[in-house]
């Protein structure tokens, strides 16, 4: 894919129309990168059970260690900040093959059965931890892409990594990325995630790839949903790495779901705060572990410790997002920070079923037409719909609403 100087990603910053966006024209390329190296697995749980089209009768086995560790005593950056002129536009192919002899577009989802007992701890607990739904195939798979996304970084992860937030993210990934769109499409997430939410529909509402969050993000509830409210939507991770031993671990305040104390716009959160005494006390922490899904509410409080200097020394790789149960109805947020996650040009008005090629079905099966509309270029960020859903954010209310998320930024500085 072509690079960009500088001077042309100031034009295309400027450009008052949504043409400079469009996807330009680019054959599929494969690029072998050290990101598709394994971390050292833990061995597998046999408590949960899946079915594939791979080898039903087998456990998902967990990826083997291929990843050299660094010199005793070194502390060294494992990624690298991507240079102004290294990002791209438009649409990108990693050029994967999908595992389990799937059919790109043709063959349908894959399917993994989650038991009742972990349905109920999500509803009871607010979050869930469901290990090795994904085996090694697919494991591989995501790392791929994320390996060919790190190294053709794209111009809408500019800003969360000059943030400093994490080495690499990316909202809104299967956009852009159709190796990440074909996994949506064709693996088992959309049966989870049915599954806990007890619902017979799944659209993927927003995502995000993440790589390594420095020092991490401290207590906060997630309202980058999209345009959905909490009830109607259901928070998941994917992971791609063993959870370093002292650091990097997702903590939540169990039930705090069903807390009433915190406004649900904000992001940071005081578990200090009155209201919350009942919650605090009791922390779930998970070490997540290659090909392991966590499911839980959007309004769950939760944390992750990054290294106290900032400096991961192996990858922390996950897709993480939010999904739509059935009958969930389109809301506008422009006025809170909310609305960044919904800056496409989609036509959708308040009050409307979520129905559309922006927000697509993964779940009983993908949209052959959905499919096509990202294939096209015709499903992403518009700078015309950004100017006037950003520009509400300029009154002092929805300042104040806003500055919560500022709160966050500001506390991996400390």
């Amino acid at each position: 894919m072509a690079k960009f100087s500088v001077g042309a990603l100031l034009l295309l910053l400027s450009t008052n129309n949504g043409a400079a966006f469009a996807p330009p024209t680019i054959s599929p390329c494969r690029t072998v990168s050290s990101l598709t190296q394994s971390t050292r697995a833990a061995s597998v749980d046999t408590d949960v059970s899946t079915t594939t089209t791979s080898s039903p009768e087998a456990r998902p086995q967990r990826p083997q260690d291929t990843t050299a560790a660094p010199p005793t005593g070194e502390r060294k950056r494992i990624l690298k900040e991507p240079a102004l002129w290294e990002y791209n536009f438009g649409l990108q192919d990693p050029g994967l093959t999908l595992p389990h002899g799937i059919s790109p577009r043709v063959t349908a989802p894959e399917k993994y059965e989650l038991t009742e007992e972990q349905i109920q701890t999500l509803e009871r607990d607010g979050v869930v931890h469901i290990k090795s739904v994904f085996d090694s195939e697919w494991v591989e798979y995501l790392r791929s892409a994320t390996g060919h996304q790190v190294s053709n970084p794209h111009f809408w992860a500019f800003a969360g990594t000059a943030s400093k937030l994490y080495d690499y993210i990316q909202r809104n990934i299967w956009q852009t990325n159709k190796g990440f769109a074909d996994f949506y499409y064709h693996s088992a997430m959309g049966h989870v995630l049915a599954q806990a939410g007890r619902t017979d529909e799944i659209r993927v509402s927003t995502d995000l790839l993440m790589v390594n969050p420095n020092k991490g993000f401290k207590w906060h509830q997630d309202n980058q949903n999209g345009p959905i409210t909490p009830e109607e939507g259901i928070r998941f991770w994917i992971t791609m790495d063993e959870t370093p031993a002292t650091y990097g671990a997702p903590v939540y305040l169990k039930a705090s779901h069903r807390n009433t104390a915190v406004d649900p716009n904000a992001v940071f959160v005081d578990i200090e705060a009155e209201g919350l005494e009942d919650y605090k006390e009791e922390l779930l922490e998970f070490r997540t572990m290659p090909g392991d899904m966590l499911i839980w509410h959007p309004r769950t409080i939760h944390k992750v410790d990054g290294p106290s200097d900032g400096i991961w020394t192996s990858y922390r790789r996950v897709l993480g997002g939010t999904v739509a149960k059935a009958g969930t109805t389109y809301h506008d947020k422009r006025g809170t920070g909310g609305v960044l996650s919904d800056l496409g040009r989609h036509g959708l008005e308040d009050g409307v079923k979520l129905s559309s090629s922006f927000f697509p079905i993964v779940y009983p099966r993908f949209e052959g037409s959905e499919a096509a509309d990202r294939d096209a270029g015709s499903v992403g960020r518009d700078p015309r719909d950004i100017a006037s859903k950003i520009g509400g954010l300029a009154g002092k209310a929805s300042g104040e609403k806003f500055g919560s998320f500022f709160k966050v930024l500001g506390s991996q500085a400390k």
